[in-house]
């Protein structure tokens, strides 16, 4: 059985820094994609950075740009997000999602796979 478990969340003031850990467990993620989404309560899950099994390149929205960074371990099969100058309005859950051979999605529907969430809260 696969399993996705993000760890790293937490209360942080504005300005500071976080560092997102996803494991994945129960299959290869090798030639996976794997991303980072998040939900602020009330609103829909966005894509935030994430990088392609299939040509190991890294995709950032357009409010990570400049201040997310994403990686991947693959002997580990470990994904990261490097957070820095964080924001109040980047305040949500967490999750990291993963997609065997296929290309990286901005869309969530098409992940195979889901972790539980790992709240961040950045204050003012």
């Amino acid at each position: 059985q696969v399993h996705l478990v993000e760890s790293g969340g937490g209360l942080v003031r504005a300005g500071g820094s976080l560092r997102l850990s996803c494991v994945a467990t129960g299959d290869t993620f090798r030639r996976a994609s794997m991303a980072w989404f998040r939900q602020a309560p009330g609103r829909e899950r966005e894509f935030v950075a994430g990088i392609s099994g299939t040509t190991g390149s890294t995709y950032n929205s357009d409010s990570a740009k400049g201040r997310f960074t994403v990686s991947r371990d693959i002997d580990l099969d470990m994904l990261f997000l490097q957070m820095n100058s964080l924001k109040p309005e980047d305040t949500a859950v967490y999750y990291c999602a993963a997609r065997q051979r296929m290309g990286i999605s901005f869309d969530p529907s098409p992940y195979d796979y889901w972790g539980q969430g790992t709240q961040v809260t950045v204050s003012v």
